[in-house]
């Protein structure tokens, strides 16, 4: 039993990471998966480098989408739409 007091401070250290890094990554990971899948025409998004747009198209073959900019139609993949700077253009209704 005295050895376990040795690795008690590293176990706690791993599952505080656990709880505070770990888990909310994957969480925003699926969430962003999510947000990608629920793309659809007429969505008004940004994309993380900051263009906005609006999705004119979308290929479930390689996950891409096309959105229509004032300076023309540009492919982007989907992955590449920031779904934070999204929704704050396209507000969730609160539901009554």
């Amino acid at each position: 039993m005295e050895g376990f007091g040795q690795f008690a401070p590293l176990l706690l250290i791993f599952v505080v990471a656990y709880f505070f890094m770990i888990r909310p990554q994957m969480k925003r990971q699926k969430d962003e998966k999510k947000f990608a899948e629920a793309l659809k025409k007429g969505d008004k998004v940004i994309t993380k480098s900051g263009l906005h747009g609006k999705v004119v198209d979308l290929n479930d073959k390689d996950h891409s989408c096309i959105i229509e900019t004032m300076a023309g139609r540009l492919k982007f993949d989907r992955s590449a739409i920031s779904m934070e700077m999204s929704r704050k253009l396209n507000p969730v209704p609160a539901k009554k």
